[in-house]
């Protein structure tokens, strides 16, 4: 699973991607200030970096040159200024790329994946009861054969894929589906969710053996192993 370092001072940006960012395969570690990110930085390794130019204690383009001299690994900036000098200034000291605020969030989750790729550290893929997951390409088999699911599916299918060995409770799914998708989710809709997910990637839906019920809890996924 990457790991990303997100650097960035605004805790509503910093909480909506670090959801995002955990739906979509990645595990992260977040600083919010310059000192706070050399800190960090100094005690763990990362596979990406997102960081915020701006930060309440100087730039990010330290932080930048830091990762760069004890790391090497891709940095994206996120600049809520699309002049020219920023930029050129972020490309110069060896980021990989940038994207400006506000942004799209399936555009910065499809650079993630690309700088990733470009330095052979992209996400796995997994399989579980002839279901096969590529959480690079967001495609999704049953025994040879591609599963087409809604957006919301997918990423309720991406949670148990992030968390195999969990008990994920309802009230997990909702936050996680919630702030993912940017829309209200209630119970019924995630008890809707998940009957059609089942419905589309289990062999029995009324037995199901990828995703499980584990009865007053929550769910649970059942065996499944990374495919390189």
């Amino acid at each position: 699973m990457p790991r990303i370092f997100l650097v960035e001072d605004d805790k509503a940006i910093a909480k909506n991607l670090n959801l995002l960012l955990r739906a979509e395969g990645f595990t992260v570690t977040h600083a919010s200030t310059r000192e706070e990110a050399f800190d960090v930085l100094a005690g763990n390794k990362f596979d990406l970096a997102l960081i915020d130019i701006s930060l309440p204690d100087g730039n990010g383009f330290t932080v930048c040159t830091e990762i760069k001299e004890t790391q090497d690994i891709p940095v994206i900036f996120l600049t809520a200024s699309g002049d020219e000098t920023s930029v050129v200034t972020g490309l110069n000291l060896g980021a990989d790329d940038y994207i400006i605020k506000p942004f799209r969030p399936r555009e910065l989750i499809a650079r993630i994946r690309t700088a990733l790729r470009k330095i052979g550290r992209a996400p796995s893929a997994f399989e579980i009861s002839g279901l096969h997951i590529d959480t690079t390409s967001g495609v999704v088999k049953k025994d040879g054969s591609e599963v087409f699911l809604s957006a919301l599916e997918y990423r309720l299918l991406l949670v148990f894929i992030n968390n195999p060995t969990s008990i994920l409770t309802r009230s997990r799914l909702l936050d996680e589906l919630w702030d993912a998708a940017g829309e209200y989710i209630t119970d019924n809709t995630l008890t809707v969710y998940i009957k059609r997910l089942r419905e589309k990637i289990e062999d029995d839906p009324a037995n199901p053996q990828i995703i499980l019920t584990i009865r007053g809890t929550g769910y649970r996924l059942g065996n499944s192993h990374a495919a390189e």
